[in-house]
C-alpha cells in the first residue's frame, strides 16, 4: 500500500508540474471551448477556456506506470492504458469539434455510443478469456462465476460508465473530482484484494487527476473535455472489472448514475409528452444550478455524496466473503 501511495503522489506532482505548461501551450493554440445554448446562460462565461485538459491525466498517469508498476509482469494492466488510449483518442476528435469558431461540431452521440461498444466488446473479451476475470461478488454471500454471461455484463459497465462520466463533465471540478474519489476507492478495494498493482494504478490516476482538479477548480483555467471524460469513464470501468467488484460500481459511481439517468428522463420525456420537461435543466446539476444552487455548492455537495457512497462501497466489498 506504502508503494501504490507514494506512486500516486508522485502522479499528482507531475501533474501539477507540467500543468502550467501544458495550460500555456493550450492557450497558445487558442483551443477555447464553445458553450452549447442548451447550457444555462451563466456557463457563456467559461466560452474560450482552454479544452483537452485531460492531457494533464494522461501524460502522469503513463508516466508513472511505466516506471512504478511492473506491465511485464502483471500484463493485464496493459488493458486499461489501452482503454485510455484508445478512448482519449476519439475524446480528442470530439473536442476538436466543440471549439470555437469550429461549424462541424463535436461527434454524434449515436457514432461515440456505438464506438465504446465495440471497444467494450473488445476489453470484455480480454477480461473474460486472457485475464480470466469472469465473477460476480455479492457482500454477505459470496462469489459466483458467470462464464459467458459476464461479457454482455462487462459490455454495459464499460459503456454506461463511460457515458455516464462524460455526463458528469459540466461544471468546474464535479467528473475530475467524483473520479478521483472513484478510483481511491477502486484502489482500496484492490489492495484488499492483494491485487497491488491494479491498486497502484488505480492510485496513479487518482494522484494524476487530483493535480488536473488544481487547475480545473472554479473558476476553471482548463476543462477536461472529453479528451478526459471518456478515457476516465473507460478505464474505471475497466478497473472495477478487474477487482470483480463491478456491481458496486453504481454505488461508488452514484453521481454518475444520477447524472446519466436524468438525462435519460429528460430526453424520453420530452420526446414522449410533446416538447415537456421533468428537470428544469439536464443533466441534474444544471437542474440544481436553476434552482437557485451556485456553482460550487453542486460541485462540493456532489463530492460529498461521493464520498459517503465510496466509503459504503468499500464497506460491502469488505463483506464478500474469502
Amino acid at each position: 500500500m506504502i508503494h501504490a501511495l507514494i506512486s500516486g503522489v508522485i502522479s499528482f506532482g507531475i501533474a501539477l508540474a507540467l500543468g502550467w505548461p501544458i495550460l500555456h501551450y493550450l492557450r497558445a493554440q487558442k483551443v477555447g471551448k464553445s458553450i452549447s445554448e442548451y447550457q444555462p446562460q451563466t456557463h457563456q462565461v467559461k466560452a474560450g477556456t482552454p479544452t483537452f485538459g485531460g492531457f494533464m491525466i494522461w501524460v502522469p498517469t503513463f508516466i508513472v506506470t511505466a516506471v512504478a508498476v511492473d506491465w511485464w509482469k502483471n500484463q493485464s494492466i496493459l488493458l486499461p492504458l489501452a482503454m485510455i488510449t484508445i478512448t482519449g483518442a476519439a475524446g480528442f476528435v470530439d473536442d476538436l469539434g466543440t471549439l470555437q469558431h469550429r461549424r462541424q461540431g463535436g461527434l454524434s452521440w449515436r457514432f461515440k455510443i456505438g464506438f465504446t461498444t465495440l471497444l467494450a466488446a473488445g476489453a470484455a473479451w480480454v477480461l473474460y478469456d486472457q485475464i480470466g476475470v469472469q465473477s460476480i461478488h455479492i457482500p454477505w454471500e459470496g462469489s459466483h462465476k458467470l462464464g459467458l454471461f459476464y461479457l454482455p455484463v462487462a459490455v454495459i459497465a464499460i459503456v454506461a460508465t463511460t457515458s455516464a462520466v462524460a455526463v458528469t463533465d459540466g461544471l468546474d471540478g464535479l467528473a475530475g473530482g467524483t473520479t478521483l474519489i472513484a478510483f481511491i476507492a477502486y484502489g482500496i478495494i484492490a489492495f484488499i484484494q492483494g491485487q497491488e498493482f491494479v491498486a497502484t494504478f488505480a492510485f496513479i490516476i487518482a494522484g494524476a487527476n487530483l493535480g488536473f482538479v488544481w487547475y480545473n477548480a472554479h473558476p476553471a483555467l482548463v476543462i477536461m473535455g472529453d479528451t478526459g471524460a471518456l478515457a476516465l469513464g473507460s478505464s474505471l470501468a475497466v478497473v472495477a472489472l478487474m477487482t470483480g467488484q463491478w456491481l458496486l460500481l453504481p454505488l461508488i459511481g452514484i453521481v454518475f448514475v444520477i447524472e446519466a439517468i436524468s438525462n435519460v428522463i429528460q430526453i424520453g420525456y420530452f420526446k414522449l409528452s410533446g416538447g415537456k420537461r421533468v428537470f428544469k435543466r439536464a443533466p441534474f446539476h444544471h437542474h440544481l444550478e436553476e434552482s437557485g444552487w451556485a456553482e460550487t455548492q453542486v460541485v462540493t455537495r456532489a463530492w460529498i455524496v461521493g464520498i459517503g457512497a465510496a466509503m459504503l462501497g468499500v464497506a460491502f466489498a469488505l463483506a464478500v466473503p474469502a
